[in-house]
C-alpha cells in the first residue's frame, strides 16, 4: 500500500436516476436553466445525459433508472444560488413544489424541491454571508 494520498481533486459528475430522459431533460434544462454537455447514445435506448449550470465544473447525469438505484430519492445534490429566496419564488412561479426557505442562524438560507421523479435537491445561497 502506498503512502501517497490519492490523485482526485474534483467531483466531475453525480447521477440522478430518472424514468424518462427526455422529461428529465427539459425540466433540468428549461425549468432550471442548466445547459446540456452530453447526449450521447449508450447501450439500448439509454443516453448519457450530462447537464450543468452555465460555466460550473460538476456536472449532473440524467442516469437512466434501475431496480438497483430507483428514481425518487434525495439526491444529496446542493445547487448553488446568490439569491434563494428569488429563486424558490422563481420555482414556485413554474409550478415547481418547493419547500419553505430555511433560515438557521449561522447557515445560509436554503430550500428543497422536487424534479418530475421526485429526487430532492436542495438550493442553498452558497455566497452569502453568514447571518449575524
Amino acid at each position: 500500500m502506498s503512502d501517497q494520498p490519492t490523485r482526485i481533486h474534483a467531483v466531475h459528475t453525480v447521477a440522478v436516476p430518472v424514468s424518462d430522459q427526455d422529461r428529465a431533460l427539459a425540466f433540468y434544462v428549461g425549468t432550471l436553466g442548466l445547459e446540456t454537455r452530453r447526449d450521447i447514445p449508450m447501450g439500448g435506448a439509454g443516453r448519457w445525459i450530462e447537464v450543468a449550470p452555465p460555466g460550473a465544473p460538476t456536472t449532473i447525469a440524467l442516469a437512466p433508472a434501475t431496480d438497483g438505484t430507483p428514481a425518487g430519492g434525495l439526491t444529496g445534490i446542493r445547487l448553488a444560488t446568490t439569491d434563494a429566496a428569488a429563486d424558490r419564488a422563481a420555482l414556485s412561479a413554474r409550478g415547481v413544489g418547493v419547500d419553505d426557505l430555511l433560515r438557521w442562524p449561522g447557515v445560509p438560507p436554503m430550500f428543497e424541491f422536487r424534479d418530475p421523479d421526485g429526487n430532492g435537491l436542495v438550493v442553498v445561497e452558497a455566497d452569502a454571508a453568514p447571518p449575524a
